[in-house]
């Protein structure tokens, strides 16, 4: 999915109204109805589908999508109320015919206009669970101001309370640079309309954007071709891209059909990653997982993830035949007999091999080791590997991420997997991916062994190795966010996010 300017969005959506001004309303309505199923999918996902919902809206099309949606939260049996930030005399055009058609519904408005006006309202009303930031568009520039300003401070001062929801950009964020105003919203999620904007990948977005969804709105295919790409160079991974990359199931599948992935790990100080490895291993529609690992982890995978198969022991050369895809690194330790499996391993694997954690780190120095296989190899470093992969530091790797992951991927001819606030995928010759997907709860030991396991199981089902890796670092994203809401981003832990792998592969079948 590729990026692109905000205005040349503006003036696409312009050129297909002038020719069809029924598209207006069209657009509006698809955009509400889109907003209003994430906004109830979080809710469902909460354990609470009848939450109340609050809609703070702006005078323009923004607010007009908060309208459109609070009509489509009612029809979903949600509550939902409106709180007006200007006189609703100012709204015009397609957000009045929404506005009128809500008020006419009897769904719930209040103008929040006013320094009083808001004092009244934060003093009085409690905070609903979900708060939707529907103030200003991806228009907006600079630092809000008036009421518009004093919502957005009302959003951020009830973030401990409340599911901060921002439909199309969160106020305050420029869409295009990706720079917050000094008063800006900070979403959990943001729903973003037809395609993410350019200013969504930079990293001084994400504090801002949360998790990152897209709502078709109904433009017409060919204006939508012809729009000019703004990043040729960097694309975000969209469910609608996750979906296109899983391989069908037939009806007369068997376990041979879906490969099996080998995974080597495990140490007598970790026993517990390579268990949260075979764990996201079985949840990624593998055939069959057999794990290589030391005695002290056996008994644990064995009660934790009796779907997998134990019966190898973890050597230097360790038994390679039959595997369809080899995940090396999840608490392996480090050590020379570590650096001499994963060099035995460049040589002989027949499969993929993909190198996490501690195999990484056996290669520190000398990335260029990694062209020595004859097979495809994924790499899937968070920063502090990554350094020391390239005999650099972390402040390096983080000033600038993307020219990092380009620079590894050249180096060891691998596919890199630049774990992180804004996970990059990266590969000599081709457009970088971003992954807008996850949350801070996910930053706690062992979800990076979990995404390991997820994606040895997708390449051993056969994927492309690059398109495995984007599949599987949005789908563990997705999970994370699924854990997050029950959990909070707080209590949840790595095996939460093994168990809502099922709900990020529902998501993808659904859309």
């Amino acid at each position: 999915m590729k990026f692109i300017a905000s205005e040349t969005l503006r003036k696409t959506e312009a050129r297909a109204i002038a020719k069809d001004n029924t598209l207006a309303t069209g657009m509006m309505e698809r955009a509400g109805r889109g907003l209003a199923r994430a906004i109830h999918e979080i809710a469902v996902q909460m354990g609470r589908p009848s939450v109340p919902v609050r809609l703070l809206a702006g005078p323009g099309n923004n607010g007009g999508d908060a309208f459109a949606a609070a009509i489509a939260l009612r029809d979903l049996g949600q509550p939902a109320e409106v709180w007006l930030t200007s006189p609703k005399e100012k709204l015009r055009g397609t957000a009045k015919l929404f506005f009128d058609e809500l008020a006419k519904l009897g769904v719930p408005w209040r103008e929040a206009v006013g320094e009083r006006a808001w004092q009244r309202q934060s003093e009085t009303t409690l905070a609903p669970p979900i708060l939707v930031d529907a103030l200003l568009g991806t228009g907006a520039r600079g630092e809000p101001l008036g009421d518009i300003r004093r919502a957005v401070e009302y959003i951020n001062s009830k973030r401990l309370f409340s599911i901060v929801v921002a439909a199309d950009v969160p106020t305050g964020l420029d869409a295009d640079t990706g720079v917050p105003a000094e008063c800006a919203v900070r979403a959990d999620f943001t729903v973003t309309m037809c395609l993410p904007k350019v200013g969504m990948a930079a990293p001084s977005a994400r504090e801002h954007l949360g998790s990152l969804a897209l709502i078709p709105i109904g433009i017409p295919r060919e204006y939508v071709d012809d729009m000019v790409d703004a990043s040729p160079d960097l694309h975000m991974t969209s469910v609608m891209d996750v979906r296109g990359l899983l391989p069908p199931r037939p009806r007369d599948a068997h376990k041979g059909t879906y490969g099996t992935a080998l995974l080597l790990g495990g140490s007598a100080r970790y026993p517990g990653a390579i268990v949260l490895a075979a764990e996201g291993a079985v949840r990624s529609g593998a055939g069959l997982v057999r794990v290589a690992t030391v005695d002290s982890a056996t008994a644990a995978l064995v009660a934790r993830v009796p779907e997998a198969i134990a019966d190898l022991r973890l050597a230097a050369e360790p038994e390679l035949a039959g595997a369809d895809a080899v995940l090396a690194g999840p608490g392996l330790g480090r050590g020379p007999e570590v650096a001499a499996l994963v060099d035995y391993l460049l040589r002989k694997t027949p499969a993929p091999l993909l190198l996490d954690a501690d195999a990484i780190n056996a290669l520190a120095g000398r990335p260029e080791a990694v062209r020595a296989c004859a097979q495809p190899v994924v790499l899937t470093p968070h920063p502090g590997e990554l350094a020391r992969l390239l005999g650099t530091d972390v402040a390096t790797i983080q000033s600038d991420r993307l020219a990092a992951a380009r620079a590894a991927a050249e180096r060891t001819g691998a596919i890199v997997v630049l774990k992180g606030a804004g996970t990059l995928i990266a590969q000599a010759g081709r457009p970088t991916w971003i992954n807008l997907t996850g949350n801070p709860g996910m930053a706690c030991g062992g979800c990076g062994d979990v995404l390991a396991g997820l994606l040895a199981g997708l390449l051993a089902q056969g994927l492309p190795p690059f398109d495995a890796a984007c599949a599987a670092v949005w789908l563990h994203g997705n999970a994370g966010d699924y854990a997050a809401l029950r959990h909070t981003q707080v209590a949840m832990r790595a095996s939460d996010v093994a168990a809502a792998l099922p709900d990020a592969f529902r998501y993808v079948s659904l859309r």
